[in-house]
């Protein structure tokens, strides 16, 4: 679709979002919304006809682009058919869409409970892992996201987390691994592993491990960095959690659905949690669709005690036809094969070239459609090129970073000191290349604040 410029629509659309849209995790008199007109597969456009490559993929969910025709097909078929039905029924799309899923989760995680999205999935998974294990208390990692409704925003590990932070709701936060910023003095990737492990074994220790219900990872953070957790350090909490009878729930909202080059990317490391977490890519985000995968010991604790929660919306009929129909179309289109190929040939080798070129590059990391770059002001130093939570001035050398990647028709993911390479995983080889070279281009601006 080739964008046609309406000045005219676009100043109606943002005037009336200024009136009455309260935006999320902004202070409101301080943002000014791009006013959107339309998307097509890995673009999107404004009014006055600019086009943007989508390098963030939404918030890393539009895994198959923006209006694929097979997905917006299935939606426009199943609100023909039945828009809408409560979930204590049986429905073929709900039917469908769980069977699909459980046929690529790891393991036995076959029973599927269906959210609105990834933080109330996050709710429901420690909420059965409380009941399952009769424990209260939840760990997660200080470097993490995993939501913000109540629950979900405490476990989180970002500085989201302490506006809401109640400190009774039972988290206690640790140190994942993290070469590149040890908190273990560790100077290589089988070290940070071992002591990573021994650090969580003894947080458990004081904590008194029959107080612990959950731990809770992301199999590979997304917003808090796309750190890669170093071989054996997974298979070594699925051990620790199996020593002390605790549920091990891994979070794949972010990472899931071929994001990594896997179905999910507890298959790169040949992990099977007890309860997995999923929404953002299961549709591409076409319509509000979460849940979670649970294992066959966890299912059963619920087969005749009744579970205490539930959903008006769990399992949408739109959504799960929206699921229905993506995950047929990765699966037909070779999606998770196209996102590890192209992250193996072409997106690392590339960012690691920038890397050379660049000054303002610390440290290049990821797999699949799934990289970050890591700024930084001192290569020798790995001083961050914005503190930790920057804001306003402080925060300005990524401003800038950013507004020119925009310049250059490319919509980066940014978080604190990180530009994140998270495009559609369908995205073509071409417009990989056409993004990158935006890429090169915004960072030479970072590099006017490196010395």
């Amino acid at each position: 679709m080739t964008p046609q410029p309406n000045p005219e629509a676009g100043a109606a659309v943002k005037a009336a979002d200024r009136d009455h849209v309260f935006h999320s995790w902004s202070a409101q008199e301080l943002i000014d919304p791009l006013a959107v007109a339309g998307a097509e597969g890995s673009y999107f456009w404004d009014y006055d006809g600019r086009r943007y490559l989508d390098f963030s993929s939404g918030l890393v969910y539009t895994n198959v682009g923006y209006q694929h025709p097979k997905i917006v097909a299935a939606i426009q078929e199943q609100a023909a058919r039945m828009t809408t039905f409560a979930p204590a029924f049986a429905i073929e799309a709900r039917s469908e869409a769980a069977r699909l899923i459980a046929e690529r989760t790891p393991g036995d995680l076959d029973k599927i409970f269906f959210t609105n999205g990834g933080a109330d999935a996050v709710e429901h998974a420690i909420r059965m892992a409380r009941l399952h294990t009769g424990r209260p208390k939840v760990l997660s990692a200080y470097r993490s996201y995993h939501g913000g409704t109540q629950q979900a925003v405490n476990i989180t590990g970002d500085p989201r987390r302490w506006a809401s932070d109640s400190g009774t709701a039972g988290v206690v936060h640790f140190w994942a691994p993290y070469l590149y910023r040890s908190r273990f003095y560790a100077e290589t990737e089988e070290q940070e592993c071992a002591r990573a492990l021994d650090h969580l074994e003894t947080t458990i220790a004081f904590e008194g491990p029959s107080t612990v219900a959950a731990i809770i990872l992301e199999t590979i953070p997304g917003t808090a960095g796309i750190m890669v957790p170093p071989p054996g350090y997974l298979a070594g909490v699925r051990e620790i959690c199996d020593k002390h009878g605790i549920v091990f729930v891994l979070d794949e909202v972010m990472a899931g659905f071929g994001r990594t080059g896997e179905w999910f990317a507890a298959d790169l490391f040949d992990v099977t949690p007890d309860l997995l977490t999923f929404a953002k890519g299961v549709n591409s985000g076409y319509v509000p669709l979460g849940g979670v995968a649970i294992s066959g010991a966890i299912a059963e604790t619920f087969g005749k005690r009744p579970y205490p929660g539930g959903l008006t919306y769990s399992g949408h009929p739109l959504a799960c036809a929206a699921a229905v129909a993506t995950i047929d179309v990765m699966a037909e289109e070779g999606v998770v094969e196209n996102a590890a190929r192209l992250g193996e040939s072409v997106v690392g080798p590339e960012l690691r070239a920038l890397a050379e070129r660049h000054p303002s590059v610390g440290e290049v990391r990821g797999v699949g459609m799934f990289w970050a770059l890591e700024l930084v002001r001192d290569r020798e130093t790995r001083e961050p090129l914005v503190p930790y939570n920057a804001a306003g001035e402080a925060n300005a050398p990524m401003a800038a970073f950013a507004a020119a990647a925009k310049k250059g028709g490319l919509w980066p993911f940014v978080n604190m000191n990180r530009t994140h390479v998270v495009p559609p995983c369908n995205i073509s080889e071409a417009e990989l290349k056409e993004g990158l070279a935006a890429l090169d281009s915004a960072l030479s601006v970072a590099d006017e604040y490196t010395g």
